[in-house]
């Protein structure tokens, strides 16, 4: 039986290939709910964040906890702290420790813009044409490619979602979980958005974010860049020119509060900055 079932499994995958093809739609629509169904709780982690904004380098260590993520910082520039600065770390960390009022005014915020990312990741099957591009490798596997472009059918349920009718690239989706590898967009005309603010992002942007399974199925963003220009309120410019790269995943207990996590950064001493 075994044998048997091994020697089906390429026709299986081929068929699977041609559905794609035919359709893309239902693997995007599969893909966004497993992205929806993992931002609903999950094992937390503790990684490194390199950032680099407006050419600006910091490297944090984060820790995600039930109370919302707690970070210390760890270098300036690919560099450790001087003694100044890393006191004030300290002192924000255990100021931070003794008002839980300030630790859930961050949980709330981190919540809203989850609630936004959330909205945004439900409306792609929908938003965009998509076309079966082929196979490629991605970081835990076999991934299908995908382009896409705006969908013209499809009217933004508010102005948040206008981004959408203004950007084109490609989606990976990993094979075996069916989870997005990949999102890699392009902004092909100027579009209203309204993330909190009213304004512009002007043509030409882009937006790349990659996911990998750091380990049991969990899945993360690893990489993230954005190249955007644009106008708030059609009179402020705006730039968003950011990189953030995470590594070194280590899962932490899945109740950990906000405290304990100041606990776990302040008793690393200077902070444990990985080689880069």
């Amino acid at each position: 039986m075994i044998a048997v079932l091994a020697a089906l499994q390429p026709l299986g995958s081929a068929a699977r290939a041609q559905d794609v093809e035919h359709d893309p739609v239902p693997l995007v629509r599969r893909a966004s709910q497993n992205e929806l169904h993992s931002s609903n709780g999950g094992h937390p982690y503790r990684y490194q964040l390199h950032k680099i904004d407006d050419g600006k380098i910091t490297t944090k260590e984060i820790v995600e906890t039930k109370d919302g993520d707690v970070a210390r910082l760890i270098a300036i520039d690919d560099k450790p702290l001087d003694a100044d600065v890393q006191q004030a770390e300290l002192d924000r960390l255990n100021n931070l420790a003794a008002h839980p009022e300030v630790q859930e005014h961050r949980r709330k915020r981190e919540q809203e813009d989850s609630d936004r990312a959330n909205k945004m990741i439900r409306l792609l099957p929908d938003a965009f044409a998509y076309k079966y591009e082929g196979m490629v490798d991605g970081p835990n596997g076999q991934c299908y490619r995908l382009s896409f472009q705006p969908n013209p059918n499809f009217t933004p349920p508010d102005r948040e979602a206008q981004v959408y009718a203004g950007m084109a690239g490609e989606l990976w989706i990993d094979k075996g979980q069916e989870r997005m590898v990949k999102l890699d967009a392009h902004l092909i005309a100027d579009v209203e958005f309204g993330w909190g603010i009213l304004g512009r992002l002007y043509k030409g942007g882009s937006i790349l974010v990659e996911q990998a399974d750091v380990g049991d199925h969990h899945w993360e963003t690893t990489h993230m860049k954005l190249n955007l220009t644009g106008k708030a309120l059609m009179i402020k410019t705006l730039s968003f020119q950011t990189t953030e790269d995470a590594s070194h995943f280590e899962p932490v207990p899945a109740q950990m509060g906000y405290q304990e996590a100041i606990k776990m950064l302040l008793s690393d001493g200077n902070g444990r900055v990985a080689a880069r």
